[in-house]
């Protein structure tokens, strides 16, 4: 059975995205970390032909493209000595993300990536613990501890700015 790259990209594009977006913080950035996933399963067609392990490709790159994304941006506000523009929120934002859900993403992104990665990854994108372990390349109780930690965390986070 061969991989169907096109149905992947019409059947998982839109929750790639919006799986990135809220790990790099942008819809720009969020897609080309998608396409950038996208062009490197098409590179890797010959070697991949289970179409669930090629979805799994798919979030391991996307979950690798945002790490990547957001230690270059580091790296080049780590070298700016001149003071970045104010930019304003994308005027498409509050489409993306509903004004209830501000508080809770702005606490999730208070913690560490790991435990962001997780609670993505279980509660957006609703993967089992076995499919996060093996997007991760975490076990199954790494996991489990890391979600709990991570969840702990983010309660009192929420429960300090209330």
């Amino acid at each position: 059975m061969d991989v169907d790259v096109a149905a992947l990209y019409a059947e998982h594009r839109l929750g790639l995205v919006r799986m990135a977006v809220l790990l790099v913080d942008g819809t720009p950035a969020a897609e080309d970390v998608v396409h950038d996933a996208f062009l490197a399963l098409h590179r890797k067609l010959g070697t991949i032909r289970d179409p669930q392990a090629a979805l799994a490709y798919l979030r391991r790159s996307v979950l690798n493209g945002a790490r990547d994304a957001l230690r270059r941006r580091r790296t080049v506000r780590a070298h700016l000595r001149v003071a970045e523009p104010d930019v304003g929120a994308a005027a498409d934002e509050p489409a993306l993300l509903a004004d209830e859900h501000a508080s809770l993403l702005a606490a999730v992104r208070t913690l560490p990536a790991r435990d962001q990665e997780v609670l993505l990854l279980r509660y957006w994108s609703e993967l089992s613990e076995a499919d996060i372990a093996a997007t991760l390349g975490i076990s199954r109780g790494t996991v489990k501890s890391t979600a709990s930690r991570a969840l702990d965390k983010l309660q009192k986070a929420l429960e300090a700015t209330r």
